[in-house]
């Protein structure tokens, strides 16, 4: 399945969230980091949300 993943840059680094799940967002110092990090942070949301549902 693919996720909208929405990438912001600041002063500070980089963030990403995925509209389609709430809550599921990550940060890091640049784009790379931020692009592994958010992969990541989507396997976990979506173990936790399977989870759930037993």
């Amino acid at each position: 399945m693919e996720y909208e993943i929405i990438y912001e840059k600041s002063s500070d680094g980089w963030s990403a969230y995925v509209p389609e799940l709430p809550g599921c967002t990550s940060a890091g110092a640049d784009r790379a980091e931020i692009e592994n990090n958010i992969k990541e942070a989507i396997e976990l949301h979506l173990e936790l949300l399977h989870g759930q549902e037993h």
